[in-house]
């Protein structure tokens, strides 16, 4: 059996995790599955004044809402999808399996399905 190694985090490493477990939204599970480590080592990190997240170095972080830029462009207008006519199409497949699609269908849209089943 393989022996584990000790992890050794640098100062600016711990201060690095810390201060992602500060952004909106985002758990200290998740950061600690980023970085392979255990999320109580994290919290531990958490309560040592060393590696507390300074809400000054980063603003808008310590209230949890931060406005992003914009930019509105003109809507692209997609070309509708116009089905097949009403037909019946049966598909046997491998292992007695058997489909049946009436009616209009998208064709590439049940070459996907058909892709998907065979695969």
């Amino acid at each position: 059996m393989a022996r584990r190694t000790k992890r050794l985090w640098t100062d600016e490493e711990k201060r690095s995790i810390c201060f992602q477990t500060a952004a909106p939204g985002v758990s200290v599970a998740q950061v600690a599955r980023r970085y392979a480590a255990n999320a109580n080592l994290i919290f531990k990190w958490l309560r040592d004044p060393r590696f507390v997240p300074d809400p000054a170095a980063a603003p808008g972080l310590s209230e949890g809402l931060r406005f992003l830029s914009v930019e509105i462009v003109e809507a692209v207008k997609a070309t509708p999808v116009t089905p097949v006519a009403e037909k019946r199409i049966e598909i046997e497949l491998a292992g007695g399996h058997r489909k049946r699609i009436s009616g209009g269908y998208d064709p590439e849209a049940l070459a996907r399905l058909i892709r998907g089943l065979t695969a």
